[in-house]
């Protein structure tokens, strides 16, 4: 498989963020490289889409936040799964499931 960056389809950066955050807390840059990293590199988000979603999964009450220090001692938000959120990852986890099975046999398709 090709280690270029990928473009995200429609729905999956939600997605991304909510797996990211499952593990634990994690401030903005963090849930970057946490993305990157459980995609193994596929996907890099950069400020400009991460941070307008953080805020809007925020908003609909999937993630709590608090300030903190940062590991270069910077103040930093850092964001956490609610049960909402757990919730959400779940359903949210089950639909690509369905999409990606979908897709496999559209592919093996003859």
């Amino acid at each position: 498989m090709s280690r270029e960056p990928t473009n995200l389809l429609q729905g999956t950066l939600d997605l991304l963020i909510l797996k990211s955050l499952a593990l634990g807390d994690l401030h903005g840059l963090g849930v970057a490289r946490r993305v990157e990293q459980i995609t193994r590199g596929t996907y890099q988000v950069g400020p400009g889409s991460l941070f307008p979603a953080l805020h809007r999964l925020e908003a609909k009450g999937w993630l709590g936040s608090r300030w903190g220090a940062s590991e270069s001692n910077r103040r930093a938000k850092y964001y956490r799964l609610t049960a909402a959120g757990r919730r959400q990852l779940e359903t949210e986890t089950g639909h690509w499931k369905r999409v990606a099975l979908a897709m496999a046999y559209a592919l093996e398709a003859t």
